[in-house]
């Protein structure tokens, strides 16, 4: 489904893995990110790919520097759960300016009818604004990942930067 998704400006992009067992071996999420972002033309430079730990402080460090940069887009994965460890939504939302709620109803509506039924109810899944800059929380998970950026994402990507930029 819109495999003929092309941007009509350069959207340069970030990709925060957050895990405490994955490298960049084994980070599936964040490769396939990186893969179906190239899919649209967007732009992920090697420096602007990183793995931290499911830490607080380590998450909001990482996004505070790329929130300094000319990067328009930042996508994390993992650590959107339930559990104790699970930190990414908290770090995430305390530096939101506007959240963009119709990302998460979405996204979990999709997840409950395409991806993992009532599972779905466990995904925190959050999008938003900081400034000028748009920031997407996703689960870790290739399905979850898949299923946002195809259905989500990538149709709305354009519209969505242009409207940040007004």
């Amino acid at each position: 489904m819109h495999t003929n998704i092309k941007l009509d400006r350069d959207i340069q992009c970030a990709v925060l893995t957050v895990s405490d067992t994955r490298d960049y071996k084994t980070d599936k999420g964040g490769n396939l990110i990186i893969t179906l972002l190239s899919e649209i033309n967007a732009s992920v430079e090697k420096e602007h790919y990183c793995i931290v730990k499911d830490d607080i402080s380590e998450i909001l460090n990482q996004l505070k520097i790329w929130l300094s940069q000319d990067i328009d887009v930042i996508i994390t994965t993992g650590g959107t759960g339930i559990a104790k460890r699970d930190v990414t939504i908290e770090a995430v939302s305390s530096l939101l300016t506007k959240e963009i709620e119709g990302f998460g109803e979405l996204f979990r509506y999709l997840s409950y009818t395409e991806d993992v039924g009532t599972r779905a109810l466990l995904s925190r899944a959050v999008a938003g604004t900081v400034e000028d800059k748009l920031i997407f929380s996703l689960p870790g998970s290739t399905g979850a990942i898949k299923l946002a950026l195809d259905r989500l994402i990538k149709p709305e990507l354009n519209h969505l930067v242009t409207e940040i930029k007004k």
